[in-house]
């Protein structure tokens, strides 16, 4: 019983994810568009859109690797799925941190660093 809740719970998770991925892509685009046309210029719009497009990215993989930790951890712990696991989990998390450099120009642990030369 507990296996067949756990799966089902990784499988709305999977979906939360995906919705987020889908969902902000659409919006993103939609916002892109829509500025491109107001302001009738190209490359503020478009940093927008990278910007927005990003991070629902970013959002739709966290919510992916959670439900592969639910779905992999709780209800199928064997050793060569644990190590699909930390391969999976490894790869997204390159992309988190690329997507992160992207949309703001800097690894993510130079944020305090970047915050006290500001002041």
């Amino acid at each position: 019983m507990f296996t067949i809740i756990a799966e089902r719970i990784a499988i709305g998770i999977e979906g939360v994810g995906i919705a987020i991925i889908v969902c902000g892509a659409a919006i993103s685009t939609w916002r892109f568009l829509h500025d491109w046309v107001s302001t009738r210029g190209f490359d503020a719009p478009y940093q927008g859109y990278r910007s927005n497009l990003g991070r629902a990215i970013l959002l739709g993989l966290e919510f992916l690797v959670a439900a592969d930790i639910v779905g992999t951890v709780v209800v199928d712990p064997t050793f060569e799925n644990l190590g699909v696991l930390a391969l999976i989990v490894a790869i997204r998390t390159a992309l988190s941190f690329a997507l992160e450099v992207e949309i703001n120009g800097h690894w993510p642990w130079q944020q305090a660093a970047l915050r006290r030369g500001q002041r």
